[in-house]
């Protein structure tokens, strides 16, 4: 017969053993969309567990929540979201969530764009749209990414404070290669004259690169992928096009390639690659991570825009 003493020896153990796996248990969160979740991934390593609303090559634009989305939110701890419109039908699902964890906007911070100087056309398809004319695309700027990485930190810390310090560092070597990877989009779009810097894409998603890199992009639809573009400002795009010799019209990933592909034909241009501007790849695709996302379109741009 085992003595009570030992028994409740190896039970202790146990217990202790217990314990600690109890306490390791990863923080759970939630990010809205694959940028977002990737950001918080290469922050919050081992000690969180992602959940990504809007998956590989899903569009956050027109995203229709589910009842297991609100499930997930009411079992989070934290909710990352990227604000500045982007997510019109997020504050619904809060609420039919009932969840308890602090939504944090990780753009907090970056400088917006407005879409004053856009295309009238593209204004008028915009009205109604949750963004109040504000450009949501603000992690195209790498500048920016860093401010949401900062903000990812900060709020990782905030809602596991026992691994803070691990978040702190993983958060500086993370903006170290955001850093490294702004100073490499910078040398290779300088690769290119500034007369031929010119892109057509399937969506205005790239105002932020724009500003940033000295690039002129030219899209058919507006900020939203819910807008549509009208005839004539189709007809204006197609004369563009011809007048500056733009070679290549890019799809975004999550895009119809239908309006790019008419457009190209009218317009004797090409159709690109696909290109990652809302939405990462698979994890098997070209573009799994926001640092591969640059990696991937930056070439791409620079080959179409040096084309003779």
């Amino acid at each position: 017969m085992i003595p009570v003493r030992t028994l409740f020896l190896a039970a202790s153990a146990a217990l202790l053993a217990f314990a600690p796996a109890q306490a390791a248990q990863p923080l759970p969160v939630v990010a809205s969309f694959t940028i977002l979740g990737d950001m918080a991934s290469q922050i919050g390593g081992d000690k969180i567990a992602v959940a990504t609303l809007v998956g590989p090559d899903g569009d956050a634009h027109v995203y229709q929540p589910t009842p297991s989305d609100a499930k997930t939110l009411a079992r989070s701890r934290l909710v990352l979201v990227n604000g500045l419109g982007m997510e019109g039908w997020l504050d619904r699902l809060v609420a039919a969530s009932a969840t308890k964890a602090p939504v944090i906007v990780v753009s907090q911070g970056v400088a917006p764009l407005t879409m004053e100087d856009e295309d009238e056309d593209h204004a008028d398809h915009e009205k109604g749209h949750d963004h109040d004319g504000l450009d949501p695309h603000a992690w195209q700027n790498l500048a920016n990414g860093k401010i949401y990485a900062a903000n990812i930190g900060a709020a990782l810390a905030k809602a596991d404070p026992a691994n803070a310090a691990y978040y702190q560092q993983r958060t500086q070597d993370y903006i170290a290669r955001l850093d490294a990877l702004d100073s490499w989009v910078k040398a290779e779009i300088a690769r290119v004259p500034e007369a031929k810097r010119k892109i057509v894409t399937s969506h205005d998603a790239f105002g932020y690169f724009a500003n940033a890199y000295g690039v002129a992009f030219l899209a058919p639809v507006g900020i939203s992928t819910e807008a549509e573009p009208s005839a004539a400002g189709m007809g204006r795009l197609i004369e563009q096009i011809k007048k500056e010799g733009v070679k290549t019209v890019f799809v975004e990933s999550m895009s119809s390639p239908k309006l790019a592909e008419v457009l190209a034909k009218d317009a004797g241009a090409a159709v690109g690659a696909a290109i990652y501007s809302d939405s990462l790849s698979p994890k098997n695709g070209p573009a799994p991570s926001y640092e591969a996302m640059f990696r991937h379109n930056v070439p791409l741009f620079v080959d179409a825009m040096d084309r003779e």
